[in-house]
């Protein structure tokens, strides 16, 4: 079977459900509760005869707000369509959406390229589009044959869903701009992007543009991937959506062209894709103006002023991590990863001890490490940002030593541990009663210098004959015997100590 050459095209749809505490046209709550099926709901959002939406203006609000900082052009007018289809899960059998006048377009979002020596990739936002959420089939999969039931409470849910152009050529590309829009949308604060409740969702447009011998191209047809619950499982489903027709032009050559465009499932035990239906046009869903709502205005005023609502940006963030505060690339990533909480209790900390790189090593591998080991979230944590800053100044003001502060780190953890409280003054507490403040007294390390130097003559003949290490179990020697030394300063005197 000979190699072929093809480029990989993919768009990706994300739906996102937005903070709200109300449906998008009705007061029914948001709130995620999966043991009370079609108990939040109402005959607006079931649909029934009589009733009529009425929008709810803070979706609005937080969706203007998203394409804003997507860079999205605004329309000054958009309106609502019904989408047509039927499903169990549909009650009203169409959907409130929009289709040919969407409130924005024209948008874009960097990623970073699989190169770190080459520039950002930008991904083209086509539009963002508000839209009603439907409800969710619960089926039996135990393969008992019971039934399969249907669980309303997120009709009507606002979500906002996000399409990019066929810009990204990888699965890993894929992955990455998931990954930045999620950043993104929380900490914009527009979204709590929990995919395990549904509130992150990912479709994923993919086809192939085979290079012929003539020079021109042949695409094969679109495939949309759906049931991605993960990144990891875009990444996977992807991937493997790429070689299968990669794999089957090899097998039928030009006759994939002629087959239709389909809808694919993601099966993650098997690792494979696997045919659902065949895609659907724009046309089968008959879309049409909903004639029970207005179109919706948005003025230049309106749009600026939700523009001076946004926050930094995670992107403005890393480039400022990086330019002011030393951090690489990859350190700058690992914490903004953590979310705009996580962030926000860095940034405290680096401003108390005055130093950014030591910050980040205590915060992405103490805390982090702790953190992952407990089970908590940063909010939880019992050392907060004003006690680990204030502790970290010790370091970077010479006053103690990065083991001694690992020292009071662990201790102050310990009487967390035990419920009792802990705050600042504990740091000068425990510096004073474990005698951790560097010593400047020369004399006392004289003194333990040349008690070590007199215990162990054989490591001093070998750090003479050029071993370097030999000076390691004396420095621990005198480390051991003056509380609060400096190892820098203690090695230092020590080999003077020796070269005399």
């Amino acid at each position: 079977m000979s190699n072929i050459e093809y480029d990989v095209i993919i768009g990706l749809e994300v739906h996102t459900q937005l903070k709200t505490r109300s449906k998008l046209f009705c007061g029914c709550s948001t709130a995620f509760r999966p043991n009370d099926p079609n108990t939040q709901t109402c005959p607006v959002c079931l649909g029934l005869p009589g009733s009529l939406p009425v929008m709810n203006r803070h979706a609005f609000e937080l969706s203007l707000k998203t394409a804003l900082a997507l860079n999205c052009e605004i329309a000054p007018t958009t309106r609502w369509d019904r989408k047509q289809y039927y499903y169990p899960d549909l009650p009203k059998a169409y959907q409130i959406s929009q289709y040919d006048l969407p409130f924005s377009s024209n948008g874009w979002l960097d990623i970073a390229a699989d190169d770190p020596a080459l520039p950002p990739r930008r991904i083209r936002i086509t539009r963002a589009h508000l839209e009603e959420d439907a409800g969710k089939n619960v089926h039996d999969e135990s393969g008992r044959g019971s039934e399969s039931r249907v669980d309303l409470n997120r009709t009507g849910t606002p979500l906002l869903e996000i399409v990019s152009e066929p810009d990204l050529r990888s699965a890993a590309e894929a992955r990455r701009y998931l990954e930045n829009l999620r950043s993104l949308l929380l900490f914009i604060e527009v979204s709590d992007c929990n995919m395990q409740e549904g509130s992150l969702r990912c479709d994923a447009n993919i086809n192939l543009h085979i290079h012929n011998a003539d020079g021109s191209r042949t695409a094969t047809p679109i495939v949309e991937l759906k049931n991605m619950n993960s990144f990891r499982n875009v990444e996977l489903a992807v991937d493997y959506e790429v070689r299968r027709q990669a794999l089957q032009w090899q097998k039928t050559g030009q006759k994939i062209g002629d087959a239709p465009k389909q809808t694919r499932g993601w099966d993650a035990e098997r690792g494979v894709t696997f045919t659902q239906r065949e895609k659907e046009e724009s046309s089968d869903y008959r879309y049409f103006p909903d004639p029970d709502l207005f179109p919706v205005t948005t003025t230049i005023d309106q749009v600026e002023a939700i523009r001076k609502t946004l926050p930094e940006t995670p992107a403005a963030r890393r480039e400022r991590f990086q330019s002011q505060l030393g951090l690489s690339a990859y350190d700058a990533s690992v914490i903004l990863d953590q979310g705009p909480e996580f962030t926000a209790w860095f940034e405290q900390i680096a401003q108390l001890c005055g130093d950014g790189k030591t910050a980040c090593n205590w915060v992405t591998q103490d805390v982090l490490r702790d953190l992952n080991a407990d089970g908590l979230t940063i909010d939880q944590f019992a050392i907060t940002a004003p006690i680990l800053g204030t502790l970290l100044k010790c370091i970077t003001s010479e006053r103690i030593t990065t083991k001694s502060a690992r020292d009071i780190y662990a201790a102050l953890k310990a009487d967390a541990a035990q419920d009792r409280p802990i705050s600042i003054t504990d740091i000068d507490r425990l510096i004073s009663a474990k005698g951790l403040e560097i010593v400047r007294d020369t004399a006392a390390l004289d003194a333990a210098i040349a008690q070590a130097i007199a215990a162990r003559p054989d490591a001093v003949n070998d750090f003479r004959s050029g071993k370097q290490s030999a000076v390691g179990p004396l420095i621990g020697m005198i480390m051991k015997q003056v509380a609060g030394a400096d190892p820098k300063q203690v090695r230092e005197l020590l080999i003077a100590a020796i070269n005399q």
